[in-house]
């Protein structure tokens, strides 16, 4: 099988020669996950989900989700809000700061966010949507763009209708989630929607949902004729995805999955990026769920995870590590 030539995505003045992107992923893509995937391909990432207003509000926790360092970049910073308001001082903070791009969030399900008339509420209300995406692009010295759903629920499907009212706000590219809100991360992909998006618009389109796999990267290119593809769950505990996903895209080629000794020095590498970045008792808290996904795969591996969701400590944490070079790697294609 042959591959194909990718030309460079562009959005705004940001040139990129990867077109798969990590995605903001709440809880998830601090900036060691963002390092490790890095370390393995990844060109552009982005933060955790960034309340507009409690950003405005001089939140420490929020402060700390936009920590970032060096061969951290390009790095774009994805704000929730429904309120121009809360956007234009968002902005404003975030435009003394070192990003690429700054992102909308029209697409999170979650029922707290939903709740409050945020993220893929904004499905609803096309028009209050526009408004706060020409707020952001007229207030921010950084490309904007907006990630969105196919639609609320199947009777509302107006991902079309709502990326032309984005596009006409300014905005530089379109992320597009395949899915409702109402199925969140369930059920399948609708391709056909991200491509009427795609066929609608004449900005960037980058898709979104079930991006698991290099063949799936490339189902998604090839069904929809996106610009870009965005890597989510695809990278738990697999940052291997993003050179593997070049490898696939540009010649065909699936590359073996590594070793024992490659993914135990790069849980090693990711726990102790994690315990630098918030201290030995919060990172091995943190770092519990990435464990998980590492070993999934492994034989004994529901063993390893339920002593690793008890450990408190980081010499605990590398005691199962040091297992992992006796246990045979089932990989995931």
């Amino acid at each position: 099988m042959s591959g194909f030539v990718i030309e460079m995505l562009r959005i705004g003045n940001l040139s990129l020669s990867s077109k798969c992107i990590l995605a903001p992923l709440s809880g998830i893509s601090d900036l060691p996950f963002r390092m490790i995937n890095r370390s393995f391909g990844c060109q552009m990432a982005f933060t955790e989900m960034i309340s507009a207003s409690a950003l405005v509000h001089d939140s420490g926790k929020t402060e700390k989700m936009l920590r970032t360092g060096s061969g951290d970049m390009p790095l774009g910073v994805q704000l929730v809000g429904g309120e121009t308001y809360h956007i234009e001082r968002a902005v404003e903070i975030l435009n003394a700061r070192e990003f690429a791009l700054l992102d909308v969030n029209a697409a999170c399900p979650a029922r707290k966010v939903t709740g409050s008339g945020k993220g893929a509420s904004l499905m609803k209300t096309p028009g209050q949507l526009k408004e706060l995406l020409k707020c952001a692009v007229r207030n921010s010295r950084h490309p904007v763009t907006v990630k969105i759903r196919s639609g609320w629920d199947d009777d509302s499907v107006n991902a079309r209708d709502v990326a032309l009212h984005a596009q006409d706000a300014g905005i530089s590219a379109l992320f597009i989630h395949g899915r409702t809100k109402k199925q969140g991360y369930s059920g399948s992909v609708d391709y056909g929607v991200i491509r009427n998006v795609k066929e609608s618009i004449g900005i960037p389109v980058i898709g979104s949902g079930d991006a698991l796999s290099p063949k799936l990267i490339k189902k998604m290119f090839d069904e929809t004729g996106c610009d870009g593809v965005v890597i989510a769950r695809g990278s738990f505990g697999n940052p291997w995805i993003f050179k593997e996903a070049e490898a696939f895209l540009h010649n065909g080629l699936l590359i073996p999955r590594p070793g024992l000794k490659e993914l135990t020095d790069t849980v090693s590498a990711h726990l102790n990026m994690v315990v630098d970045f918030y201290g030995e008792r919060l990172g091995i808290l943190v770092f519990r769920k990435f464990f998980g996904w590492y070993v999934k795969g492994l034989r004994h591996s529901k063993s390893l995870r339920d002593r690793a969701y008890r450990a408190v400590s980081k010499e605990e944490m590398t005691g199962l590590m040091e297992e992992l070079r006796g246990i045979k790697f089932v990989g995931k294609q």
